[in-house]
């Protein structure tokens, strides 16, 4: 997935999740600090030109990964920008579109914060930083279930596809719609079937506690936290002065 691919291959793969997740953290609050539109639009730059440049994300990657976010957002602002008036008629309300506009820029920068770190983080380290940071061991099973779903899932998808494909299932509109509603019923079967094996092979190793992962060692860790604080506190500074 597009995501690991970064996760694993950036120039911060070996860095301290720990300084990761502070600075993400610095880029929240300064999408939050932001008090205009530019600013916060500022802010969701920096964060994506860090990623990009120092992280060393791939842009278009970095794009790809967005996409989806970014137009829910673009969906979302539009609805914000419609008002339902006392007759049960809709109208455009352009007097919410500074709310609108503030809206939506701090929440395209807190998605270039959180972008930066998924994308430098694998899930196996994002958990080992939770744990210490005393979350809850049942929420981070359900991640790791969830996280390997996704890629059961994926990997049904493309061997269905591909063996309808070799067919000829899609060669025609209406081989088109029989091969998507086999696709969907195999797949709704298989990851069934699937996620059923897997919970019999946690309860046949006796799998009543939490699911653990060993931690790899980071260099630096102390030095490279203590650089994203400070890095995350320049973040908030540019962020209430980008105004």
């Amino acid at each position: 997935m597009l995501i690991e691919q970064a996760a694993y291959g950036n120039r911060w793969r070996r860095v301290s999740p720990a300084a990761k997740g502070a600075f993400a953290l610095a880029g929240l609050l300064a999408a939050f600090a932001a008090p205009t539109p530019p600013a916060a639009a500022l802010v969701a730059a920096l964060l994506a030109g860090i990623a990009c440049l120092g992280a060393g994300v791939a842009p278009g990657l970095y794009l790809r990964v967005a996409a989806p976010a970014a137009g829910f957002l673009a969906l979302s602002a539009l609805t914000l920008l419609v008002t339902l008036d006392a007759d049960l008629s809709w109208r455009w309300a352009p007097e919410a579109w500074p709310r609108v506009a503030a809206l939506s820029a701090r929440s395209l920068a807190a998605l270039a914060a959180l972008l930066g770190l998924v994308l430098t983080t694998p899930l196996s380290d994002l958990l080992g930083l939770l744990r210490r940071l005393r979350c809850p061991d049942v929420l981070l099973d359900l991640m790791v279930l969830c996280y390997r779903m996704l890629f059961v899932f994926s990997a049904a998808l493309h061997d269905t596809a591909t063996a309808q494909r070799a067919r000829l299932g899609y060669a025609s509109p209406r081989l088109t719609r029989r091969s998507l509603g086999l696709l969907a019923a195999n797949l709704t079967l298989q990851v069934w079937q699937r996620a059923h094996a897997l919970h019999l092979a946690a309860q046949a190793r006796n799998g009543d506690g939490a699911l653990r992962f060993l931690s790899p060692d980071f260099a630096h860790a102390r030095r490279d936290t203590l650089l994203a604080a400070a890095a995350g506190s320049l973040l908030i500074a540019a962020a209430r002065l980008g105004a």
